[in-house]
């Protein structure tokens, strides 16, 4: 007897399943508070969106995006978090993500949080910011425990 290989559930899929089991409410929504994923510490998340930087002139085919969200309803928010998380966006921040990607995945992300929006009533909002390089290059950081040296790898660089 061979066993079938279960394939896995495509995002959209996932929450049309929420909705059809009765989540489609607001109330129910909020019901059962899902788990989100952790935000990692303060220095992993600057090294990376500078590793992003880096390797930005590399890949002149990729283009660097910011995703925003205001989302109201804990369960969706977790589903879309998971979502960039997996399509490997840096989460800057618990709203707002950080990715280099090309454009035909900047599009598919794009088309895909818009159907999920699509099937719940809600007043989310869901932004997609396309940065140059330039404009990456001219991100400040403020922030507790931040340093010039936890921020940068060559130390003859100095950021206002």
């Amino acid at each position: 007897m061979t066993r079938k290989k279960k394939i896995p559930f495509t995002f959209p899929e996932i929450i049309r399943k929420l909705k059809y089991a009765g989540l489609s409410n607001v109330d129910a929504l909020n019901t059962v508070r899902s788990k989100e994923p952790e935000v990692e510490q303060i220095s992993e998340r600057i090294r990376k969106v500078f590793h992003l930087y880096k390797t930005a002139s590399a890949k002149p085919d990729h283009m660097i995006f910011f995703i925003m969200y205001d989302i109201e309803h804990d369960k969706i928010r977790t589903q879309i978090a998971k979502y960039l998380l997996k399509k490997g966006c840096i989460r800057v921040q618990k709203s707002v993500f950080l990715a280099q990607k090309e454009r035909k995945l900047f599009d598919e992300m794009h088309t895909t949080l818009k159907e999920i929006q699509e099937m719940y009533d809600n007043e989310d909002s869901i932004f997609f910011v396309p940065i140059s390089t330039d404009e990456l290059r001219s991100m400040k950081i403020l922030g507790q425990n931040v340093t010039v040296d936890m921020i940068l790898e060559n130390k003859s660089t100095l950021f206002f």
